[in-house]
């Protein structure tokens, strides 16, 4: 059992990607055309978002929002210490410098009040990370915000179909960001991204640095090429067959965000008992912010005995993560050390990601349990 397999979806999905294809044939715009429009405005619709700029990848929409947002060398932005590492390179490509925070032990998000803490003459930034199923705690964060007058800009990469009080993750602040990568609750093919904001001026920012800083309307039209550059942009432009097919998996996607609830209902029902494992927990928040279901990560005694004990069953899994930002060998000329972050550093040795996705089978939830089971009931060695 893959830790990630779509076929069965893609199988379904076809007829509807081939029509977006032909099109795309038709025209004979490959990227940054009609179809990345297309998009852009069906997310906006779903999202609530005034504007939606599609990119390369979740990456790429990180660097230039932060680009966008005036964020430059000398700065200072507030991150949590445990995400993917393209949370902090995003910063450190612009030039200034990440400060680490540690993370609240149940959503694996940010500490508001270690993120006060953390707040500088030099921070221009506080950025915000979802991770897994849920959105970190965007009231006490946007208090904090505001009573240091330091802007919210939110790494939203994971957070497709997540809400916190009614408005979705990236529209709490300056703007934030969706990842389009293959496993991700909506998938391309490859790489895909967007900004997603309510700002008007940080959209046309990064719609100008996505395609080289050129000036005038470049997408989807076959001219434009050498249109003068407003300022140093980059080649961050969207494929059209990953925006084709996402086109066609987006009206599907309240649909597979229930079938991944399910599945974790079935994940939960079946460990409760291990006395070894911790299900994922949801943080309470004073106002409606729903869970959807990205990854499911349990926390494991012998996570790494177990992770080999189920590749020789035939399980895949992942380690999300196993070695926090602040250790990253990429950033030790700031200065940290084991020990600074010790709820972030305990989770890097416990948690392990079980398989998710919309194909997965009851009878392969059941599996996975069983074997786990199997493990602690040996003694877990």
């Amino acid at each position: 059992m893959a830790f990630f397999d779509a076929r069965r979806s893609f199988e379904s999905e076809w007829p509807d990607i081939e029509k977006h294809l032909d099109e795309i044939f038709a025209y004979g715009k490959y990227s940054h055309g009609h179809k990345t429009l297309e998009l852009e405005k069906a997310v906006r619709q779903f999202t609530g978002a005034a504007f939606a700029v599609g990119v390369n990848s979740g990456t790429d929409a990180l660097i230039l929002l932060l680009r966008a947002a005036g964020i430059k060398s000398g700065d200072e932005v507030v991150v949590p210490c445990y995400s993917f590492f393209a949370t902090a390179s995003a910063v450190h490509h612009t030039g200034a410098t990440p400060v680490f925070v540690d993370i609240d032990a149940a959503s694996y998000a940010m500490q508001p009040d270690l993120t006060r803490q953390a707040v500088t003459n030099a921070t221009k930034a506080i950025m915000p990370v979802h991770l897994f199923s849920q959105m970190a705690d965007m009231g006490a964060l946007a208090e904090v915000a505001s009573d240091t007058n330091v802007p919210l800009i939110e790494d939203s990469a994971e957070s497709i179909g997540m809400f916190y009080g009614g408005v979705h993750a990236g529209l709490h602040g300056i703007g934030g960001v969706l990842s389009f990568f293959p496993t991700k609750t909506l998938g391309a093919l490859g790489d895909a991204g967007m900004v997603i904001t309510n700002n008007q001026l940080i959209a046309d920012r990064c719609a100008l640095m996505r395609h080289h800083g050129r000036m005038g309307v470049t997408a989807g039209k076959i001219s434009g090429i050498s249109n003068a550059a407003a300022l140093s942009g980059t080649n961050s432009k969207m494929d059209e067959v990953q925006a084709a097919v996402l086109l066609a998996r987006l009206p599907r996607l309240s649909r597979a965000i229930a079938r991944r609830a399910e599945l974790v209902r079935q994940f939960d029902a079946q460990l409760a008992d291990i006395e070894q494992v911790r299900t994922p927990r949801i943080a309470p928040r004073p106002v409606s912010s729903g869970p959807v279901w990205y990854v499911y990560l349990i926390e494991a005694e012998n996570r790494d005995l177990l992770a080999s004990h189920l590749a020789a069953v035939g399980v895949g899994t992942e380690i999300y993560y196993p070695r926090p930002l602040h250790l990253q060998p990429a950033f030790a000329h700031l200065g940290y050390r084991y020990g600074d972050f010790p709820v972030a550093e305990r989770a890097a040795q416990r948690v392990l990601a079980l398989p998710l996705y919309p194909d997965l089978t009851s009878g392969q939830v059941s599996h996975v349990c069983d074997s786990i089971r199997e493990f602690y009931t040996r003694g877990g060695r």
